[in-house]
Order: C-alpha cells, then sequence, then structure tokens
C-alpha cells in the first residue's frame, strides 16, 4: 500500500527545551581507555573447552550466537569508524552444563578482496577506499566518479528467515551462514527478490513464523520507506540447502516526508496488529550522498541530526498494509533500539530507548574510541548522547468526533500524553520509563525482552546495557511496572547486549537466565560467557575462554544450536 507524502513538520514543542538526556546524567571522571576492546583479534575456528565457574543449568542447551567487528585493518590501511571492522562470527555453544568458544571472520567479498590485495578496496560506513595505486593517474581520477557498491560485511546482527540463519548490515547484502559451524555461505541481494535498496538488521517475527523488516527504495517518484513480509517456510515443500525468499513482498511504502532528506532509520516497532515507523530527525543528504566519492567523504558524514523537525509516528495495519490516515507527531528524539510494544483497550503502548542528539553515530570513529584513560575519555564520553527508555502511547481510535486539545490517553497511571492538535493530527509526549537511579548507570541501550513469549503483548520486564563508559559497563534489568533496577556491575569488566533463554517449565514472565559476554581492557585473554539467573539477577557461573573477544554489536540465542 502506498501513501501521498505529507509536509515535514517543524519542532513547536516546549519538550525542545527541557534538560536533555546527557545533562541528566551525572559526568564522568577518570574512565579507563577501551583501545584494548577495538583492535584486531585472530579467530577460532575450531571449538575449545571452556573453564566453567559456578554452574551453568543443564536445561541451557544451544549455542549463543554473537556478531560484531574484529578486524580494522589490512596491510597499512586503517578503518576510521568503528562499524568498518570486518564481521567476526562468536559461538558460545553450550550442552549439559559445558561451554565450548569457536569464532570466524565472515568470508564476505569485502574480507576476501581487502585480504587478496592486503589493503582496503571496498567502501564501509566511514572508510572510503583508496584508487588503486598501481592505476594510472587517470584512471585513479576518473574511479572517483564512479558510486561504490554497497559492502557485504554484515557485522550487526545474525537474523533468520524461513528457519535459515544470516547475518546481517543496512546494505541491500544479507550472508546466510551456519550457525553450527560458522561457515559463510550464499550472498543474498535484497534486490533481486523484492523492490528495495537496503534493509535493516533488526526483523521482527510474528508468531506464525513470517519475519517482517524495512528498507527503502528511491528514484524518480521519490525516497520511500518500505515494510517487508517474508512468509513462513512451506512446511510440505523439500528443504533446500540455499536462500529462500519466495513470497517476499513489500506490503507498504511510506514516501519520505522529505524526499531528498529521508531519514536514518536502525528497527521499527510491531505489535500483534501493528507496525510503526518512525520517521526521525536523522536526515541522509541525498545530494551529499551522490557527491561524496568525489569529494571523498563516507557514508557517516552525510547524516545530519536536524532537530528544528518533529519525529513522525507511521501507524501501518500488518496484515493489510493499510497506513493511518492520523499523522502523529512529537518532539525531537533519536532512537536505534526499540524495547517493546502492545495494544491495550484502544492504545498502542511503545516502549523504546531515546536520547535528545542524533550526532552520536559519527562519533564514534576509532581514534575516539581509542582515547587515553582519563581526561580525553573523560571529555568524548561526557559529549556523547545518553539514551534513555520512554514510553509514547498512541491512540487508535481517533476519528472526526475526536475532541480538540484534551490528553485522549485514558490509561491508568500512564503519564504519557496524546492530544488531537488540529483533525487528523495527534501531538504526543512521552513517559520516563525509568527512576533517578538509572542516571547513574549513564542510560541504557541494547534492550531485550522475553521475545518469544512477550513480543508484540503487555510486558513487565526487559535487560539490557548500561553506559557508564563509551562501551557498556553494566547489564540492568528493569520493571517497566515499578521503574525499579536490578544491577550486575563490576569494575573494569564490560558486558555485551543480554540475551534472555526461558526455562522450559517457566510459569513466570522472568523465569530462565540472562547470558552475557564478558570483556575487559584491564588483562590478556580474559574473556567468559556470564549466565544470570533472570529473576534475582545474581550469577549462576560463567564459562571463560583464553582468547580476546573485541566488543561487539548483538546476538541471539539459537536453540538448535
Amino acid at each position: 500500500m502506498q501513501i501521498s507524502a505529507e509536509q515535514p513538520a517543524m519542532s513547536k514543542s516546549k519538550e525542545t527545551t527541557s534538560i536533555p538526556s546527557r545533562d541528566r546524567c551525572p559526568l564522568a571522571r577518570g574512565l579507563e581507555s577501551m583501545a584494548p576492546l577495538v583492535r584486531s583479534v585472530e579467530e577460532t575456528p575450531d571449538p575449545i573447552p571452556t573453564t566453567i565457574t559456578g554452574r551453568i543449568p543443564s536445561w541451557v542447551n544451544g549455542s549463543f550466537l554473537r556478531n560484531g567487528p574484529g578486524k580494522f585493518e589490512f596491510g597499512k590501511d586503517r578503518y576510521t569508524h568503528w562499524f568498518d571492522g570486518m564481521a567476526m562470527m562468536h559461538r558460545f555453544h553450550i550442552s549439559d552444563g559445558d561451554v565450548t568458544y569457536s569464532s570466524r571472520f565472515l568470508r564476505s567479498d569485502s574480507y576476501i578482496h581487502n585480504s587478496e590485495k592486503n589493503r582496503i578496496v571496498v567502501s564501509e560506513f566511514g572508510t572510503v577506499a583508496m584508487p588503486d595505486p598501481c592505476k594510472n593517474i587517470f584512471a585513479r581520477f576518473f574511479s572517483r566518479f564512479q558510486i561504490p557498491k554497497a559492502t557485504d560485511n554484515a557485522s550487526v546482527n545474525f537474523v533468520k528467515y524461513k528457519g535459515d540463519y544470516y547475518v546481517s548490515t543496512e546494505t541491500n547484502y544479507m550472508r546466510r551462514v551456519d550457525p553450527q559451524s560458522l561457515e559463510t555461505k550464499e550472498k543474498v541481494d535484497w534486490t533481486q527478490y523484492i523492490a528495495v535498496n537496503s534493509a535493516t538488521a533488526h526483523p521482527h517475527y510474528s508468531r506464525d513464523g513470517a519475519t517482517y523488516n524495512m528498507g527503502n527504495s528511491y528514484g524518480k517518484g521519490g525516497f520511500f520507506y518500505n515494510i517487508i513480509r517474508v512468509p513462513p517456510p512451506d512446511e510440505t515443500a523439500a528443504k533446500a540447502d540455499s536462500p529462500d525468499f519466495a513470497g517476499a513482498e513489500v506490503i507498504c511504502s511510506i514516501p519520505a516526508a522529505e524526499p531528498r532528506k529521508p531519514s536514518y532509520y536502525h528497527s521499527f516497532v510491531m505489535s500483534e496488529n501493528y507496525i510503526v515507523f518512525i520517521e526521525q530527525p536523522i536526515k541522509l543528504d541525498l545530494l551529499k550522498f551522490m557527491l561524496y566519492r568525489i569529494q571523498g567523504k563516507s557514508f557517516h558524514k552525510v547524516m545530519i541530526w536536524e532537530p528544528k523537525y518533529d519525529t513522525i509516528f507511521h501507524l501501518v495495519n500488518r496484515h493489510t498494509g493499510k497506513v493511518s490516515k492520523v499523522r502523529y507527531r512529537a518532539a525531537p528524539m533519536f532512537t536505534l533500539h526499540q524495547i517493546n510494544a502492545y495494544e491495550d483497550n484502544g492504545f498502542l503502548v511503545m516502549d523504546m530507548c531515546c536520547g535528545d542528539d542524533g550526532d552520536s553515530i559519527g562519533d564514534f570513529t576509532l581514534e575516539n574510541l581509542r582515547k587515553g584513560s582519563g581526561e580525553e575519555m573523560d571529555k568524548f564520553y561526557n559529549s556523547l548522547c545518553r539514551n534513555l527508555p520512554r514510553r509514547y502511547v498512541l491512540p487508535l481510535t481517533v476519528d472526526q468526533k475526536t475532541p480538540l486539545d484534551q490528553n485522549l490517553v485514558t490509561l491508568n497511571s500512564f503519564k504519557a500524553t496524546a492530544t488531537m492538535t488540529k483533525p487528523g493530527e495527534v501531538y504526543m509526549t512521552h513517559e520516563e520509563l525509568h527512576d533517578d537511579e538509572l542516571l547513574q548507570y549513564g542510560g541504557l541501550e541494547f534492550p531485550q525482552i522475553n521475545y518469544e513469549k512477550h513480543n508484540g503483548r503487555p510486558y513487565r520486564y526487559f535487560y539490557s546495557c548500561g553506559f557508564g563508559n563509551v562501551f557498556s559497563d553494566s547489564l540492568l534489568k528493569m520493571d517497566v511496572h515499578t521503574k525499579e533496577l536490578k544491577v550486575w556491575r563490576y569494575p573494569g569488566l564490560y558486558p555485551s547486549e543480554p540475551v534472555f533463554v526461558a526455562s522450559p517449565q517457566a510459569t513466570d514472565e522472568d523465569d530462565g537466565v540472562v547470558m552475557s559476554v564478558i570483556i575487559t581492557p584491564r588483562e590478556e585473554k580474559s574473556t567468559f560467557l556470564l549466565v544470570l539467573d533472570a529473576k534475582t539477577f545474581t550469577e549462576l557461573g560463567r564459562a571463560e575462554v583464553p582468547v580476546n573477544v573485541p566488543y561487539g554489536t548483538h546476538g541471539v540465542f539459537n536453540e538448535m544450536g
């Protein structure tokens, strides 16, 4: 379904004058350097044993899979941005209380071509590949006028389509992988299946086995945000050992409010019946994007934070692809990851990690991340945005009879508001989904829930990382009913995104364990897999492995591992 473009709205909200999230958190002093956590490491292709301390429950059987950058140079060439590092896959295989570890670099075209030339020949998010020095001066000059091909360096996440695992980034390419051997398999190009130029690394999964994602497309008709649906696997068909995207379709196309400056997005909202795309004021300057090769600028140079514009929430019925005619708006904000969303008596409740400064993405250069301990690191960290959990409540029954200029949110104890400011337009303010205690942990990111049972449904708990340093230095459990925190935090230890695994006999939402990979800049080869009791948030056991692991991005638990 396609709808017509709407005019972008300049922000007029009083919320923009409130205290920014960064200024609400205390200033850091004496931070240690993260340099050891962003250096190249060797792969461990053959599984090696770990040393178990404590006890890992025997019912936990499967593989904790992690992704992230693991190689930051080829020959004399160095990458500029943390996102540019070559994808490295990690596997902690857990069986009957024992754990083995293995890792492999993704054999992407980018990795292979760079390795063959022993220099960077494929451009990445923050690094532009330089012309081949072996070419003559004219060939080098004209090569700058060629638009570089998108990278297949899929270093962001593990995702699943029709039962197969893929590693994904934010281009049109993915790679199918074997979740047990970590072998790199086929390269998949979204453009060969549907009319999109890219897709996120954060799809959602419905209970019928379908996968939903967001992609974009652009052409003479403008710039569009597209909702993608990949159907469940055909259980009656013979399973072939190859990518299967039969039946993939674009169910909705939303035109950008500003065709020449579309918004950057990293994920989206999904409940049982709706999808919400958040058009935020982090803009991509398409003119610069087309010229960046000539100018020698990398992709992150064309991303602009423009808080003069409101945030727009596009509401879509995920069963029909129909877009609501109501325009939902809020003050300028920046979000990478949603926590959960659910429907409640005619409202859509949306919880997400939000900040007030979208300039931060471009700041994660390797030069900044490798700043020295103390004053240098303090200054960089204190300049960054802090993301905090917020709740927005979107009324689903707005029509011509809806009264103007009064709060439409009637859910008990909710502080978020939604007001129809004129016919067909609703302005929302958020509720802070935390108490002041969270501020001392630097805000939070990388939220995870009991996804299988509670995604798109009412829930009570989420798990995340606290950011008291540039990289996460604590694990947090938040009760969204009471806003109470449980915390795991030890000096010098830096946890990965937590993943919840439910107990087979679970009766409560938080019956299970939370897993995270812990690394440290203080000691060589001191990585361990941490397993917490999800209910009490206390340690059950750990599996120590004598390898260095760089700070990573996202991961999943594969129960079939």
